[in-house]
């Protein structure tokens, strides 16, 4: 009967079109009012400790630094520098993209910021070069899902906050699981392009891609710095974030000086706005996490997984179906925050690595920021790329796909995430 108070009085709430971070607060009202445990206090106690957390910090930074680094000129020169080095090969701008997005996924974190920055650049370059807009559009939403797994990832952050896991362990496992999705586009590009009679532009000489490397060097240094200093220890994920801010801010205002001061207060206005959202979701969410504790909804949880329990793989398979058919309908953010304090104490006792988990399990609600009906990215694809919504989800299901087999393989095949990441951790 709690299960059913708590999902019941959240799926209302959002039927009725209310904000999910206040359906959020209506489902743990409702659930405080079952469990006879209604005290406005803790309503306004959980809210405010919610977002009072270090970790979090992280958040508002990476998303000011990738505010930042697509109006500073970071992202433009990693399209140009990807586009000298491969567009050139048939079907090259397709490579590009995928190129383009694994490196602004390693500046951003943001799937959302790395898709309308490539749909801005690249979408109306690939028409004019005679690729199917739907199939281009369909590229650039999959290659946008990379953006919450390569690290810096906001997913993986506001995940090892709300699962208590290392989020600098969290960065590091990822950076190989991005990569193999990364991969997987580029192998499912190449097979649909085949067919098609593109005439590729003329190959640069060395001397273009070495300006265009040149030009580029800066925005490439941007992750290389964050990885090295978490890999090094210099300094935290939430330090991290800082840096990559206060270094995309110096780049563009500096050296690229594509920004002027008078450019600051927008874009910081715009970054702060972002943050919002994203903080009080958090908070809000922060309520019902309390409460699916003091509910003990995940010892019932574990009782109907129980039949999976001796059998990691298929455990892990139910896991990664259920939110595969939560992010059809939720967007990333909420998911992680709802069904993280619930599957977490399932996963610790099936013995399953939390640091393997919450790669796959940011992996799956990355992938459902491309499932219909919700799918927050292909609407940016859509909306900036001035396609139909219809168009886009058309050509985004091969390279979808495509995404869920990677997803899957590391489900069978654990020492895919599990061995990369003790080795870049060292």
């Amino acid at each position: 009967m709690t299960i059913v108070v708590f999902v019941g009085s959240l799926l209302l709430a959002m039927a009725m079109g209310i904000p999910i971070a206040f359906s959020l607060l209506a489902s743990g009202v409702a659930l405080m009012w079952h469990l006879d445990l209604f005290d406005a206090q803790i309503l306004t106690q959980n809210v405010i400790g919610g977002a009072d957390s270090f970790p979090l910090l992280a958040v508002p930074f990476f998303m000011l630094a990738g505010e930042i680094m697509n109006v500073g000129g970071l992202s433009k020169r990693i399209v140009d520098f990807a586009l000298a080095l491969v567009g050139h090969v048939k079907g090259g701008l397709g490579y590009v993209t995928i190129m383009a997005g694994c490196l602004l996924s390693a500046l951003s974190g943001s799937a959302v910021a790395d898709a309308a920055a490539l749909t801005a650049l690249l979408l109306p370059m690939m028409v004019r070069a005679g690729h199917d807009k739907p199939r281009a559009a369909g590229l650039i939403a999959a290659t946008g899902v990379i953006g919450p797994v390569i690290p810096p990832s906001i997913g993986l952050v506001i995940f090892g906050v709300a699962a208590n896991v290392s989020i600098s362990k969290l960065f590091l496992a990822a950076i190989v699981p991005g990569l193999l999705i990364g991969g997987a586009l580029w192998i499912t590009w190449a097979w649909l392009v085949r067919r098609e009679k593109i005439v590729p532009p003329p190959r640069k000489s060395s001397a273009e891609i070495a300006a265009a490397f040149r030009n580029a060097l800066w925005a490439l240094m941007l992750p290389v710095i964050i990885l090295v200093g978490l890999r090094m220890g210099v300094f935290t994920p939430t330090e991290a974030a800082v840096v990559a801010a206060v270094y995309a801010l110096f780049v563009s205002t500096v050296v690229y000086r594509e920004i002027t001061w008078k450019d600051l207060y927008a874009i910081f206005v715009n970054a702060a706005k972002t943050s919002a959202i994203v903080m009080f979701l958090i908070a809000a969410a922060m309520v019902s996490a309390w409460l699916i504790t003091v509910a003990d909804l995940p010892s019932k949880i574990v009782g109907m997984l129980q039949p999976f329990m001796d059998n990691r793989m298929l455990l892990m398979i139910a896991i990664m179906v259920l939110v595969m058919v939560v992010g059809t309908a939720m967007d990333m953010t909420p998911t992680i925050l709802i069904l993280t304090p619930v599957l977490m104490p399932v996963v610790k006792a099936a013995g399953i690595d939390p640091v393997y988990f919450g790669v796959l399990f940011i992996i799956n609600n990355s992938i459902g920021l491309v499932t219909p009906p919700v799918g927050t990215v292909l609407n940016v694809v859509a909306g900036v790329g001035k396609i139909s919504m219809d168009d886009v989800t058309r050509g985004v299901v091969p390279f979808m796909l495509a995404e869920f087999a990677i997803l899957f393989l590391m489900v069978a095949f654990p020492q895919l995430v599990i061995v990369p990441a003790r080795w870049f951790g060292g």
